[in-house]
């Protein structure tokens, strides 16, 4: 084997392995995330829910003054139809 021929070979090899640190430098510059229409919805659709209260004070409040001065009436029938819904009795 000659020498010089060694040398060749790894000065090919040596400039290819160059090209390609550079090649993969400059894909990786160009990367970009893009977010869809639905995941940017989904954002803020969590964003109202987080900042929404969890008790509806105004609805609570209402249905306490009615319990308290005895107005507050329930549908048995309504209340049972629901009922076996929630449970898949229906």
């Amino acid at each position: 084997m000659r020498v010089d021929a060694f040398n060749q070979i790894s000065q090919v090899y040596g400039v290819n392995g160059k090209l390609k640190t550079n090649a993969a430098t400059k894909t990786a510059n160009s990367d970009k995330v893009e977010i869809s229409n639905f995941g940017k919805e989904l954002q803020i659709a969590k964003m109202a829910v987080k900042n929404s209260p969890d008790i509806r004070e105004g609805l609570v409040s209402d249905i306490k003054n009615q319990i308290d001065n005895g107005t507050y009436e329930v549908d048995g029938d309504s209340f049972a139809d629901r009922l076996m819904e929630k449970f898949g009795l229906m």
